[in-house]
């Protein structure tokens, strides 16, 4: 009924993750490279013709969505003045900060972790503390003795959790966030909780949204919810923020408006309407796809590069690639099988943490472009190796 496997030309489109030259393959940015659900691009043509594109409010049948959506994927009751429209998820954290935290206090994240978040706390003078997470050679955990250290600096006010984890695909389970609520607690530390890729698990996996793990996660944080990574919809600049707890929906309220990403363009309503409505099939037949894509690289790497593998399988559709036992450099790799090859990969060292081993791949992208991305990443290694 859908169709992912046709190759959409983005080339000269303006488009970020392929403004690369003519013979290189872009596998790097979280952007998918299958057209948005049907039903998403109907409404959005339904919104084009009626021709006039003032200002915009917020309708109730927004809210509703989301509630409606998190009740029925992750049985979760959201009530739906919790909501606030944002513009994106990255603007809700860089405004997070501001209004929750004050300049010269540390900021708890977990690496390795998104690169944005980085940026979001120094480019508002706020320190970063990287609480990193322990891999033990197949999959990550947290040290939790490490990370009450770290949450009980009196320097440390937020906590900016991702939920599930960007890059290494792990879908924190119910226990394992109701620890983290409770020492946020004990330690006065809120928790933005980046939830943006919750609905990219895999067929018959759930995350576990953070408010729901308990009352105390409900109580202390603010959750970032979006359509957007979920319906390839990023350029339409549409999300929100879902606090239960009424001071911290305010104070997030006066900062979402007080940096003006609280109002929307003329199509970022009904996208978010139309996504979360009518968008359920199509999403259940992309993670599908995915992780038909996801199993070819696993198949690929074991019998053409068993030194290389990934970490998970379970979330997201970025694949984290160990090369532990090819270099201490992963900068160094990436440049280098770009340079030789055209494949266009993520170093891991821009996440912070142990990613100076790592690889990030994204495989949302036709099988054709995969087949192609994984020949070119053989050819890349083989001759990194040979030359070191």
């Amino acid at each position: 009924m859908y169709d992912f496997d046709t190759p959409i030309n983005r080339r000269k489109t303006a488009s970020l993750k392929w403004d690369v030259k003519e013979n290189e393959l872009p596998m790097w940015v979280a952007d998918m490279d299958f057209q948005t659900a049907p039903e998403i691009r109907e409404a959005l043509e339904k919104r084009v013709a009626h021709g006039v594109f003032g200002y915009t409010i917020i309708p109730e049948t927004w809210n509703q969505a989301y509630v409606n959506w998190w009740e029925k994927r992750h049985d979760f009751s959201v009530e739906s003045d919790w909501l606030v429209f944002c513009t994106g998820v990255v603007p809700a954290i860089s405004s997070a900060v501001r209004k929750l935290t004050t300049p010269g206090e540390n900021v708890l994240i977990q690496t390795p972790v998104y690169n944005i978040f980085f940026n979001s706390i120094l480019n508002n003078g706020r320190n970063v503390l990287q609480s990193p997470l322990v891999y033990d050679g197949k999959a990550y955990h947290i040290d939790f003795v490490q990370l009450e250290k770290d949450l009980a600096n009196p320097q440390t006010t937020l906590m900016i959790l991702c939920n599930p984890h960007n890059p290494v695909g792990k879908i924190w389970d119910k226990d394992t966030l109701k620890q983290i609520g409770a020492l946020c607690q004990k330690h006065h530390v809120t928790v933005l909780s980046d939830e943006i890729h919750c609905d990219l698990t895999a067929p018959g996996k759930e995350y576990v949204p953070f408010a729901a793990a308990s009352e105390v996660c409900k109580d202390i944080s603010v959750s970032l919810w979006a359509p957007t990574k979920t319906f390839n919809i990023a350029g339409l600049q549409t999300a929100s923020i879902m606090a239960a707890n009424p001071v911290l929906r305010h104070k997030m309220w006066r900062g979402l408006n007080t940096d003006e990403v609280a109002e929307p363009n003329a199509f970022a309503v009904d996208a978010a309407i139309a996504a979360f409505t009518k968008g359920e099939g199509w999403l259940d037949a992309l993670r599908e796809y995915i992780d038909q894509n996801k199993q070819m690289v696993k198949q690929f790497l074991q019998k053409e590069l068993p030194q290389i593998s990934i970490v998970s399988l379970d979330a997201t559709y970025l694949l984290w690639l160990d090369c532990h036992q090819i270099t201490e450099d992963s900068v160094e790799l990436a440049q280098f099988i770009r340079e030789k090859t055209g494949l266009y990969l993520s170093d891991g060292v821009e996440y912070g943490g142990d990613g100076n081993y790592f690889l990030r791949l994204n495989v949302a992208c036709p099988k054709k472009t995969v087949e192609e991305g994984l020949k070119r990443f053989k050819e890349g290694v083989t001759l990194y190796i040979q030359e070191g």
